[in-house]
């Protein structure tokens, strides 16, 4: 079994949980918030890497992520991503003592101005998250600890949600005076069936903790330590990277795009798409593999 693989190759390494002696840490010198590794085959672990900051979100953490997950869009050996937090916790939030200028300050002559210049930096806050939605690459996300205010907004961007029974969640923005701006609100509502819930962890700034982050759906699967959910997490990588990655790809692009349309626009947009898709060695090579009763993890995929 691969679980028992990587939980028993599993080494501590300054916070990061990588399977043995085939994992490298590769982390790039362009990013100072971040450590990007690639501990299996054709999986990339995007690890946020302040733990003596409780990973919150500085300013060079906005522009980091953006960068990594373009890069990450457009890499051909790379077919899934894990995002996990260093140290103690998965993230602190928004780094308020580096961000209160950036945020409060404005250079504007007027009001309209300062509105403006105030709006173009939201929106580039907001693309952090939105880049991690847009990739194509599925993104399985594994939190352990706190998940504070910013922390929400990462998450409900990911694909697949994990955490550890110690983890608890919180939309921490009313209470420091503003509405929560960069994906919470409008990303929770479809992920957590309960739009009272979503109001409530809303308007109070109340913690949920694993076991209703489980049952409300918020997440998927509650691991006992972080320990075992990384080795969960790249479980579940290595299942989704061994499949077809025209497949997987073309499965996450049109699960949001329907998430946003309703069904007879989400069935055209599937038509289109797979006009073009369906012409594909993959499924011959899945289909075959099929019938000799074969893992689709045994079968060679061009690269994407």
């Amino acid at each position: 079994m691969f679980s028992a693989v990587v939980r028993s190759a599993l080494t501590k390494n300054r916070g990061l949980w990588l399977p043995g002696q085939a994992a490298v840490r590769a982390m790039s010198s362009q990013f100072t918030s971040l450590a990007i590794s690639h501990p299996a085959e054709s999986i990339t672990h995007v690890e946020l890497n302040r733990p003596e900051k409780r990973n919150a979100m500085n300013k060079a953490f906005w522009s980091e992520m953006v960068t990594c997950f373009n890069e990450i869009a457009e890499d051909p050996n790379c077919r899934v991503v894990v995002v996990s937090g260093a140290g103690k916790i998965f993230t602190a939030g928004i780094d308020l003592m580096d961000m209160a200028g950036d945020i409060l300050q404005q250079d504007g002559d007027d009001t309209a101005r300062n509105s403006w210049i105030l709006r173009k930096k939201v929106c580039k806050y907001q693309e952090t998250f939105s880049v991690i939605e847009r990739c194509p690459k599925p993104v399985v996300v594994a939190v352990h600890g706190a998940c504070v205010g910013g922390g929400v907004d990462l998450i409900t961007a990911c694909d697949i949600r994990l955490c550890t029974e110690d983890a608890w969640f919180q939309v921490k923005e009313v209470d420091i005076g503003l509405a929560a701006d960069v994906g919470t609100l409008q990303r929770l509502p479809k992920v957590i069936g309960s739009r009272s819930l979503v109001n409530e962890l809303a308007l109070t700034a109340r913690k949920m903790y694993a076991d209703e982050a489980k049952s409300s759906g918020l997440v998927s699967r509650v691991f006992r330590d972080k320990e075992t959910m990384m080795a969960g997490a790249l479980e579940m990588a290595g299942e989704i990277a061994g499949r077809s990655p025209v497949a997987v790809q073309g499965t996450k692009m049109n699960l949001i795009y329907s998430r946003d349309h309703s069904v007879a626009e989400g069935l055209d947009y599937m038509a289109s798409w797979n006009m073009s898709m369906l012409q594909t060695d993959d499924v011959v090579k899945s289909a075959q593999a099929a019938m000799e009763k074969k893992s689709p993890k045994m079968i060679t995929f061009s690269k994407l």
